[in-house]
């Protein structure tokens, strides 16, 4: 009978129902949000492409292809406009590489021009120092000048590289009051020379004394003549080494004018020939200085100095 009961007992069986939608929860409205950023974005972007320039595209186009060149140089598809990404101009609605023509034309073109000269510039600096080098290399390489290395002396200034031939006290360039190179200078010139042709630059020539007394008194030969006189025999053995005249625009004598030693005037050492390799800049200066001057003549200026005696 007990047996019978257990087998009559009612099975109770518990169903949990789960909440109707539960499975989707909030997540579809973070997901719905995505996709409207996603579209507006995109009609966004749709828009601006669609009042853009072509100037202005092919600009922002060349900016990343090449950012640094067109922040310093400018570039294709550069227009007039006041934005650091260049192209297109102030109103969208402009063709495609119309150029402002008020201020904004201006400052660019003159930021161009002087980005133009400060490359320039540095580009020809850089010449200035190669040709230093291939100098010093020439004297190096050659033990025979290398005895008189101690007599030249390079330096790079704004006005350009300035090479400076002086005397030693037992080895003159000149003998004295005399203005024809000495020998054993000629192969030293001349190598300086060489090197020179090389170069556009322009150069110039100016001859130096000591302090010391020559000439009899006023309106005699004296230091003015006789530096001018070495200067132009200088020039000469330039010429032989291949220096063409008309890459010399200056020649002149300074006298005692601008020693080296200015507390030992009479000093071997002030006693030289100075050779300048010169930048655009100082030929420019140089140019406006002659042609200013009262003694233009029309003629190079190197004619205009006395005459070396041979």
């Amino acid at each position: 009978m007990s047996g019978d009961a257990k087998r009559l007992q009612p099975i109770i069986i518990k169903r949990i129902k789960k909440g109707g939608h539960a499975s989707h929860g909030g997540a579809w409205k973070i997901a719905y949000a995505d996709f409207v950023t996603a579209m507006m974005a995109f009609f966004l972007l749709m828009w601006l492409l669609g009042s853009t320039t072509e100037g202005d595209k092919k600009g922002i186009a060349d900016y990343f292809a090449s950012p640094l060149k067109i922040a310093l140089m400018g570039g294709p598809g550069s227009g007039g406009s006041n934005s650091i990404l260049t192209g297109g101009g102030r109103d969208l609605s402009e063709a495609a590489g119309k150029t402002d023509g008020g201020d904004g034309a201006r400052t660019e073109k003159l930021r161009g021009a002087q980005t133009s000269q400060a490359l320039y510039r540095q580009q020809e600096a850089e010449r200035l120092e190669k040709l230093r080098d291939k100098i010093v290399n020439v004297i190096v390489n050659n033990p025979k000048l290398m005895e008189f290395a101690d007599q030249i002396r390079l330096e790079t200034s704004p006005d350009g590289l300035h090479i400076q031939i002086v005397d030693a006290q037992n080895r003159p360039m000149f003998d004295s009051g005399g203005a024809v190179v000495k020998p054993y200078m000629k192969e030293l010139v001349r190598a300086v020379g060489s090197v020179l042709t090389d170069v556009d630059n322009r150069v110039s020539l100016a001859g130096h004394t000591d302090s010391a007394a020559f000439g009899g008194g006023f309106g005699s030969y004296s230091n003015w003549e006789l530096s001018a006189e070495r200067a132009n025999a200088v020039r000469r053995e330039l010429f032989a080494a291949g220096v063409p005249n008309d890459k010399i625009v200056r020649v002149e004598g300074l006298a005692y004018s601008q020693p080296l030693e200015p507390l030992h005037p009479e000093a071997a050492i002030n006693r030289r020939i100075s050779i300048v390799v010169m930048t655009k800049d100082a030929e420019e200066r140089a140019n406006r200085t002659y042609k200013a001057g009262s003694f233009d003549t029309g003629q190079p200026a190197e004619q205009n100095l006395p005459q070396a005696r041979q």
